[in-house]
């Protein structure tokens, strides 16, 4: 989106350029005329520049976000059947894989995996300190079977009730701060409104999967689990 702006911004200032040239002046009225044809030429290409730079840039983010939810589906599956040798595969090389209990992404607790160690994760029965309790503020320290229980699929997201595409669907008091944390990165959302009809929506739950490229290619970088939160 960033890029999109920047590039249809130069052309607007290119178009305002070119507009400050047309300006009359003392000379020959033949002569100003055909300045005039010209700069409205110009004016022509740089309007059909700016709607094939548009149409090419929402067909770059409309591939992007087929691809993405392609390969949500996978990991979202791999992930309900515990298949972590199959997570690893969409791991991100060098910065492996960081998960959040909460939206707010705690960069100094948040645990973070290599793409080895994801694949080794189903076996792995080392407690670690994941961050802390919303409410209490105690430390959350499960092993990671523990931990998938109840930060990562504590409800069924292969069968979501809403999916965020790089939108926000889900809002608590956590500040949600994966754009800040990953300023380059696209999202998907996996949401449901409500577990319990007797909660009125106060116990839903997200899974937020974070993509970045590298070399070309998106990879998951984290996986941030979702709900209300004091």
């Amino acid at each position: 989106m960033n890029r999109k702006i920047i590039l249809i911004i130069s052309i607007i200032l290119t178009f305002v350029i070119v507009l400050s040239g047309c300006r009359p002046n003392n000379g020959n009225s033949d002569d100003l005329q055909g300045k005039l044809e010209e700069k409205d030429r110009k004016i022509a290409e740089l309007e059909d520049e700016i709607e094939e730079l548009k149409s090419q840039l929402n067909d770059s983010d409309r591939v992007t976000s087929d691809a993405l939810l392609s390969k949500t589906v996978e990991i979202v599956n791999s992930i309900k059947d515990k298949d972590f040798e199959k997570l690893s595969t969409f791991v991100h090389p060098s910065k492996g894989l960081r998960f959040s209990p909460y939206d707010n992404i705690d960069t100094e607790t948040g645990k973070v995996f290599s793409v080895e160690e994801v694949g080794d994760l189903e076996d792995n029965d080392q407690v670690y300190m994941w961050g802390h309790y919303d409410g209490t503020g105690d430390p959350i320290e499960l092993n990671f079977n523990d931990y998938y229980e109840r930060f990562i699929y504590d409800a069924d997201f292969a069968n979501p009730q809403v999916i965020g595409n790089d939108v926000a669907v889900s809002y608590g008091n956590a500040i949600d701060n994966t754009k800040e944390v990953y300023p380059n990165s696209h999202f998907i959302e996996l949401h449901f409104k409500g577990l319990d009809p007797k909660y009125e929506g106060m116990d839903w739950r997200s899974l937020k999967l974070v993509f970045e490229q590298d070399n070309g290619k998106w990879y998951l970088v984290a996986i941030v689990h979702g709900e209300w939160t004091i």
